[in-house]
């Protein structure tokens, strides 16, 4: 994207979302910040990307609702002209806690929307990118996880798995439509110092486990960001079906 372009971001009020909106916006992108419940901190968001010059519309959805998914792709259009990008954030983690302790209600509900939410705006994408269906074409990037490598053993097998379902499905919907002028890539962010290990229960578990990453620290969501639009820009134009670890090292 090397002139200002449309970028909807699911899940973007807070943490890895919002660092991408604001980075996207500062590039002179148009941002769609999507959000399930955060109303107040989207709507703050977009007042400061406005306030700095930028363009950017809060939209509410919630990605594992079909329907939900469908009005977030019309108003975007509906409000902005076209749709150039999608970046797959939003995501959802439990408590930390073993396979043998999971309900069923709590693998229906992470993997409703890291996996079918994902799904379901992917596809609303395409059939407004795609060549194929008269589009101009566009970029994905999905947000996954290093977890999706590590399997996350005694803590989030769900959230791993789910995140793992993610970077399979980068691989194939790249290959689907490369050649509709859709590049579909990942970005595998490590230990990343944002508000889902709180919501997770575990809020200091950067910190924690900090001396096991290479850099020996956690990494910030402007890291991740970065990646994030680089992957998003022209200067990748020849890379689809890539998963780029943004985790300071093995």
């Amino acid at each position: 994207m090397s002139q200002a372009h449309v970028v909807l971001i699911t899940g973007g009020s807070r943490g890895i979302g919002a660092a991408i909106a604001r980075l996207a916006a500062a590039a002179g992108h148009a941002v769609v910040v999507n959000y399930a419940r955060q109303a107040d901190a989207a709507q703050r968001l977009c007042a400061d990307i406005v306030a700095t010059g930028g363009q950017a519309l809060a939209l509410q959805a919630d990605v594992a609702q079909e329907a939900e998914v469908v009005h977030l792709f019309d108003e975007t259009v509906r409000q902005l002209g076209r749709l150039d990008a999608l970046v797959n954030n939003a995501g959802v983690v439990g408590p930390a806690a073993r396979v043998d302790e999971l309900s069923a209600e709590r693998i229906t509900r992470m993997f409703a929307t890291n996996v079918l939410g994902s799904f379901l705006c992917a596809r609303e994408a395409v059939r407004r990118m795609s060549t194929r269906h008269g589009g101009a074409g566009g970029a994905i990037v999905n947000i996954t996880s290093r977890a999706a490598d590590l399997g996350s053993p005694g803590e989030y097998v769900d959230y791993a798995a789910s995140k793992a379902a993610l970077e399979t499905m980068t691989v194939g919907l790249a290959r689907e439509v490369a050649r509709e002028g859709i590049r579909v890539n990942a970005v595998s962010p490590g230990l990343i110092n944002t508000g889902i290990h709180a919501s997770g229960g575990q809020p200091d578990r950067v910190q924690r486990f900090a001396d096991r990453i290479p850099m020996g620290r956690g990494g910030e969501p402007e890291e991740v960001a970065r990646a994030v639009l680089w992957l998003l820009s022209d200067q990748a134009s020849y890379v689809t079906g890539a998963s780029l670890e943004v985790s300071g090292g093995r």
